[in-house]
């Protein structure tokens, strides 16, 4: 895969000086697909995060983009995503911490501790 294909399936990447903030996956609604929230820090100490739904099928739809002044304010994020789902799909279904697998824009896989 050319770096330019692999980076068009990309939700989020991750630069020099950048390092991951968190992920955040919730669990999989049937005919519907998985929430997730991935957040990355910037040098400058503030936050980008892209929420979407994964289908059952792979595609990522339906995201959405923000930013925060500060790593923290994230939960904000976090509190008024997770009562949106809360109340459409029921209280099971939060966005919880998650462990991910990181990828170059060629296709290599990195060590999640890279920043």
């Amino acid at each position: 895969m050319k770096p330019q294909q692999a980076k068009q399936f990309a939700v989020m990447s991750v630069g020099r000086g950048e390092r991951i903030a968190g992920i955040w996956i919730a669990p999989e609604i049937p005919q519907i697909g998985t929430h997730k929230l991935v957040a990355k820090e910037t040098p400058n100490g503030s936050c980008e995060w892209a929420h979407f739904v994964q289908r059952p099928d792979g595609r990522r739809e339906k995201v959405y983009r923000g930013s925060v002044e500060r790593a923290d304010h994230l939960e904000d994020v976090l509190a008024a995503i997770n009562g949106l789902l809360a109340r459409t799909f029921g209280g099971e279904v939060q966005l919880r911490p998650a462990d991910a697998s990181f990828y170059t824009a060629d296709g290599r896989r990195l060590d999640s501790s890279v920043h």
